[in-house]
């Protein structure tokens, strides 16, 4: 007999491994509930024409990844209906929205989810085909400022809020903007006339959307493709005066906040109901398929989908995507030591030796502390520079530190700068250890 398993593209989460996946959405919860949205859970499966006309009859998703099935009628008084498993939650959230009349609070509504989606592609690393996303949307009325530049500003500050609380550094924030529902379809027009003469050239991918979707052109990522795709007109100089305007507002939001981010005219995300803000979070211990999250505005859908006009915006980030960034975040951390001891000046390096070899051996039944020893003819500036490559704390060993036994410590994961009693040290840095 057979031995049955997962289906292809699916998989087990077992007890080892759900630990992590906990802390995510936990933390994923509290960092929505400061920020006022409410969370909002939609059927795994609805009315195909949902994706067809929202997320577009030509794109990937719809023309090549759905779950799709009849679901025959059981009597006479009922209809045979076309059913697709979710392949991505934005559109179910708006049909929610309209199903429900909540643009009649007048006010904005802020939701957010955690559910699994389906897609049928080829699996890979971080990519299957029954996977979890968390995500969020802003979506209401034009009265109650859901146009707002504002409001995607303020989603990408929350974003990078959830993944500095997450203990993911390192990653980038790109952003472009994609225009209005008029500005869309003139750049698609300069874009297919750019294309015509080079596109038989290119990948077979390529030779398929520019035809079917010309803009996932420039989400090609075969390297033989690059210099065309290059070279072909940008989005932002076919964008009109208020797109231009709205996209310069949110720059200036997230300058204000101190979000960094990156101008990207390539990134203009392949889904149909996209308007304006287009954004995605990355992060290089991903490798080549890099991409943590990412979404956009989208100011028609509602229409789309038969509802009234609710300008919205939000995103979805695959969980299996975070997991594998905070394992190699983590893998990293483990690596590092737990202090590297400065010394300020040659002066003390005896000292900083002698402090060395206590800390290591502050915990003579197990492992002592793991710490590195660095050198007084170092300026100070070099010394955090070595420290911050190789431990997750710098103790400072000057002259005044020396006499009075009381020692400065900085955590550079935190960034906060302690005083610490030089026989508490060990205890402090064991501590601070564990919290890794």
């Amino acid at each position: 007999m057979t031995t049955l398993k997962a289906v292809r593209g699916t998989r087990d989460l077992l007890p080892a491994e759900t630990g992590l996946w906990n802390r995510i959405e936990a933390t994923a919860r509290s960092v929505f509930e400061r920020y006022n949205f409410g969370e909002i859970r939609t059927p795994v499966f609805e009315d195909t024409a949902l994706f067809s006309r929202g997320v577009g009859e030509e794109t990937d998703i719809v023309s090549k990844e759905m779950y799709t099935w009849e679901d025959r009628a059981r009597a006479q008084s009922e209809k045979t209906q076309q059913l697709t498993l979710r392949p991505e939650n934005t559109a179910g959230v708006v049909r929610a929205y309209i199903e429900h009349k909540l643009g009649e609070t007048g006010q904005l509504q802020k939701l957010y989810y955690i559910g699994p989606q389906f897609r049928r592609e080829r699996p890979q690393k971080g990519r299957y085909r029954q996977f979890s996303q968390i995500g969020a949307e802003v979506i209401g009325p034009v009265s109650a400022g859901s146009e707002s530049p504002l409001r995607d500003a303020e989603v990408l500050e929350m974003l990078s809020t959830l993944l500095d609380e997450l203990g993911i550094s390192g990653w980038t924030l790109k952003i472009n903007s994609v225009g209005s529902a008029s500005d869309r379809p003139k750049y698609i027009e300069t874009l297919k006339a750019a294309l015509a003469p080079i596109v038989s050239q290119m990948c077979v991918d390529c030779q398929r959307r520019a035809v079917t979707n010309p803009l996932r052109v420039l989400d090609c990522k075969v390297p033989e493709d690059q210099p065309f795709i290059d070279a072909l007109p940008r989005i932002a100089d076919s964008l009109d005066e208020d797109s231009k305007a709205h996209f310069a507002a949110v720059c200036a939001a997230l300058d204000a906040a101190s979000v960094p981010y990156t101008r990207d005219h390539r990134l203009v995300r392949g889904l149909d109901y996209y308007t304006r803000t287009t954004f995605e979070f990355t992060h290089g211990g991903l490798g080549a398929q890099n991409a943590l999250l990412g979404g956009g505005r989208y100011d028609g859908l509602s229409e789309l989908i038969g509802g009234p006009k609710a300008p919205g915006i939000g995103f979805a980030m695959g969980e299996d995507r975070l997991v594998l960034t905070l394992q190699a975040v983590e893998a990293a951390k483990a690596e590092l030591a737990d202090a590297y001891i400065a010394p300020l000046g040659e002066a003390q390096n005896a000292a900083a030796l002698e402090l060395a070899r206590e800390l290591r051996r502050s915990q003579p039944d197990r492992p002592g502390l793991r710490i590195e020893l660095g050198d007084g003819s170092f300026r100070l500036k070099k010394s955090f520079e070595a420290a911050d490559k190789v431990a997750r704390t710098i103790v400072m060993l000057g002259e005044d530190e020396a006499k009075s036994g009381i020692l400065t410590v900085k955590d550079f994961a935190s960034g906060v700068q302690s005083k610490v009693a030089r026989v508490e040290l060990a205890a402090f840095l064991l501590s601070s250890r564990n919290k890794y």
